[in-house]
């Protein structure tokens, strides 16, 4: 009888894999510490009406897979019946052989559903049907995906202007999962666009009663949203870089600069890149008073066909990998928080595997001799690289360059709850990677120092360094 294709042993090559990964991988907790979960799904313990819903509406990925397959744009984002955008899926599925989304989604068939069928256009209505009834029934709402998989702890990705309603719904209930917001701060850093600097200021104004006409009002009125997220066990800050600049700005020029730009005076690129450089200055000062991590994801370019995001709209499935020099401005961002010794833990993550080597080795260059071990990660492999060659490559790389045992691991980086089952595969790759490093010799065959390093990686090394359960009130 042929084996199904996701199997015990999926993705395990060798003996020594397959123990790795079950006797000391397979069943630890979760900690999932970047995410784009809405908490308001997790409070209103939301379900799928069917896969369609499930995998295709919010997944860019998805949708980059199947305009290579030619599919038209009407069962892709448009209004197309969802059976019907549903067998298109799977008419792309068989072209897809090796691509991540291809082993993703028959993980998350066996795991969710039982289903061992193959996505082709022939299993198309069987799976659909299988699948749905199973929805139907009551089977994988949210939070029970979420208990299913022991997740311990997940961190979403939320607006400096989020009022937080679920999460303060969530802290208060009986759900044991810890859902935790994360204060994403992309918006904040409009300094080129004063109408929306204005908007910006108005809201965090009646947010926060603190009238932002000043630079320094400005940050005390992000403060005031920092405690917020704080007492709701917010310990996680997030950035895109699409670009990395710096340009020294004291306060006294950025009070110049941010007056400027409120009256409506266009600053030169350089004043935008000066206030830019301020402001996460200061925010970095304030993760680091407030005991956060700060995580920096840099490299994407955005939105590059411009035809299909005029009639799209941006985030639907245009951006790239970019290619612009790094390493200079990253090292004075981080030297002039490090000076003041003020720089907070910090994760690192490239969408440009070139940079895997910058990064990693970045974060040896700032990590401190005072017992917090670990404190600037090279962070996991992301977007475009989140497949096995990714973490793979991350994963050695930061072998070579860093302190492979204190990687903080995996997250899932997605809107769909099903994605929870990429622990599992980042799991298996790891247990998969370390046993044929021992098979070529390059690590020891010694099972405890193997256990302890799966066991770190996977959970141990998150559940520290994020400081999870440390007290809403500073000091304490």
């Amino acid at each position: 009888m042929q084996q199904s294709y996701i199997h015990d042993n999926f993705l395990l090559t060798n003996d020594l894999a397959e123990r790795l990964f079950h006797n000391y991988a397979a069943d630890l907790p979760i900690i999932d510490y970047h995410n784009h979960l809405d908490a308001k799904d997790i409070w209103q313990d939301t379900q799928y009406d069917n896969l369609a819903e499930a995998w295709l509406y919010s997944d860019h990925y998805v949708w980059r897979a199947m305009r290579s397959n030619g599919i038209n744009e009407h069962f892709i984002t448009g209004d197309a019946p969802d059976n019907d955008k549903f067998a298109q899926w799977c008419e792309a599925m068989p072209y897809l052989l090796g691509n991540p989304l291809y082993q993703w989604s028959h993980l998350e068939l066996k795991r969710f559903f039982d289903c061992d069928l193959l996505l082709n256009p022939q299993n198309a209505k069987a799976i659909w049907q299988h699948c749905n009834e199973q929805l139907k029934a009551g089977k994988n709402t949210t939070r029970q995906v979420l208990k299913n998989l022991k997740v311990q702890t997940l961190c979403t990705t939320d607006s400096p202007l989020s009022h937080l309603q679920y999460h303060a719904a969530l802290a208060e209930s009986d759900f044991d999962v810890q859902v935790l917001p994360t204060f994403r701060a992309d918006e904040l850093f409009v300094f080129d666009d004063s109408q929306a600097l204005n908007t910006l200021t108005e809201r965090l104004q009646t947010l926060t009663t603190i009238p932002s006409n000043t630079f320094a009002n400005f940050v005390a009125a992000i403060e005031a949203r920092i405690e917020n997220f704080h007492r709701l066990g917010c310990r996680l800050s997030d950035i895109g870089l699409t670009t990395v600049d710096f340009a020294p700005c004291d306060r006294q020029e950025a009070e110049r600069l941010f007056f400027k730009a409120q009256q409506n005076q266009a600053l030169t690129e350089y004043e935008v890149v000066q206030l830019k450089t301020r402001l996460f200055i200061e925010l970095g000062q304030r993760y680091h008073k407030y005991g956060w991590s700060m995580q920096i994801h840099i490299g994407v370019l955005v939105n590059v066909n411009q035809r299909r995001k005029q009639a799209l709209g941006g985030g639907t499935g245009f951006s790239v990998i970019n290619d612009r020099l790094i390493a200079e401005n990253l090292a004075q961002l981080l030297s002039a928080l490090d000076a003041e010794q003020t720089l907070p833990n910090t994760v690192l993550y490239n969408l440009n595997p070139n940079h895997n080597a910058i990064l990693s080795c970045m974060a040896g260059a700032f990590q401190d001799s005072d017992g917090s071990a670990g404190k600037i990660q090279f962070g996991a492999a992301w977007w475009f690289n989140d497949h096995k060659d990714g973490m793979e490559a991350q994963l050695t790389t930061l072998k070579n360059l860093g302190a492979l045992g204190r990687f903080v691991g995996m997250l899932t980086d997605s809107r769909n709850i099903f994605s929870f089952s990429r622990h599992e595969y980042f799991r298996r790759v790891l247990c998969n990677l370390l046993a044929k490093w021992v098979e070529e010799g390059e690590i020891p065959h010694d099972e405890s120092l193997l256990k302890q390093t799966i066991e770190n990686i996977c959970y141990k090394n998150a559940e520290r360094y994020f400081n999870f359960n440390q007290s809403a009130q500073l000091g304490e």
